[in-house]
């Protein structure tokens, strides 16, 4: 079978390669999938540069933390799938950029028919972040403030739809003038630019000089900087990626670490997950996981949490793909499709 793999951390279009692989047999309690689509996801791109410390290092390493997949094989002892079943798979360790996988029995999870392989290929990463950082870990309270840096990505969008759905208004940073109208459309309140001026100043010439309550950014550096001092005194501020890979500096103004009680705190769904039955964020009658994936449903279904469809590559363009996946204004989440658009 076609796989991808890395043997070295490096920019992902130099380092990523089309590799035969022998078809991998699952052991007691996994199942081998048929990857459908698997996207190209900022987190996998942050791994295969060496940026992601939640998954442990090894070489030569696959790469893709999610997708939608056929169950093609049982293995031992696996009870609730059955072969030829559409599921959702969690590929921990990063592997579902290949023809074929072996994943968890735990980690697949059926998925209503209804719902487009698109939207379920995309159905964790980003519509999970969305809910657990808006809904649970901030609990940003209906009418509040939130603000969000790099508001244009997918993830960015879901965050705007949902915090309308939830009647939470929103502060929104872009680079570009031109996104501003497109995020307008989709239901945000305010957008701002970040070549405009300091993030912090414009954000209280609308919110006021008390600052914001509740912020999330994927950003760092000096956009991430500039998020952490627009927070009121008891603000929180979750973050979620490190798109500069440079750090937030936090202490380099006396009034904000000699005053109040900001909170910065790191987001990382590879955290949550395991600890969501113990989080206190899902009812304790059942597990939290299809809790979640209840909602995730019934957000896809309103048209809140949808990934919009972006271009579609074969592994043997790769390079294509990851390229096309930071193109600056690309449109849509891009996707591998392994076997073909056939499957």
């Amino acid at each position: 079978m076609k796989a991808i793999r890395f043997d070295h951390y490096g920019e992902p279009a130099d380092v990523l390669t089309v590799t035969e692989q022998p078809v991998p047999q699952p052991g007691p309690g996994q199942v081998r999938i048929k990857i459908r689509l698997s996207p190209v996801n900022p987190s996998d791109l942050l791994y295969i540069r060496g940026h992601y410390s939640g998954v442990t290092e090894h070489f030569p390493s696959g790469a893709g933390f999610e997708g939608v997949s056929v169950v093609d094989t049982l293995g031992l002892g696996v009870e609730g799938l059955a072969v030829g079943q559409r599921v959702f798979a969690r590929n921990s360790p990063g592997g579902n950029w290949a023809q074929y996988a072996v994943v968890p029995a735990e980690d697949a999870w059926p998925v209503p028919d209804d719902i487009p392989d698109e939207q379920i290929a995309s159905f964790m990463i980003n519509p999970a972040t969305a809910i657990l950082m808006v809904r649970h870990v901030l609990a940003v309270p209906r009418g509040d403030w939130l603000l969000q840096a790099a508001a244009g990505s997918e993830l960015g969008r879901m965050i705007i739809r949902l915090a309308k759905h939830d009647g939470i208004k929103t502060i929104n940073v872009v680079r570009r003038r031109e996104a501003v109208q497109g995020l307008k459309d989709l239901g945000a309140d305010e957008v701002i630019v970040s070549t405009d001026g300091p993030i912090d100043e414009q954000v209280r010439k609308i919110v006021g000089p008390q600052g914001v309550d509740f912020a999330i950014d994927p950003v760092a550096g000096q956009t991430g900087t500039e998020i952490f001092r627009s927070l009121s005194e008891d603000g929180r501020m979750l973050v979620y990626g490190s798109l500069t890979g440079e750090g937030i500096i936090v202490g380099d103004d006396p009034r904000l670490t000699l005053s109040g009680r900001r909170t910065l705190e790191v987001y990382w769904l590879g955290y949550w997950l395991p600890r969501l039955d113990n989080s206190g964020f899902f009812s304790p009658d059942r597990p939290a996981i299809p809790q979640l994936i209840d909602e995730i449903v019934e957000l896809i279904r309103q048209g809140i949490l949808n990934t919009a469809p972006g271009e579609k590559f074969g592994l043997d363009d790769i390079g294509a793909a990851v390229t096309e996946a930071e193109t600056v204004g690309h449109s849509g989440k891009v996707f591998l499709a392994p076997n073909g658009a056939g499957h």
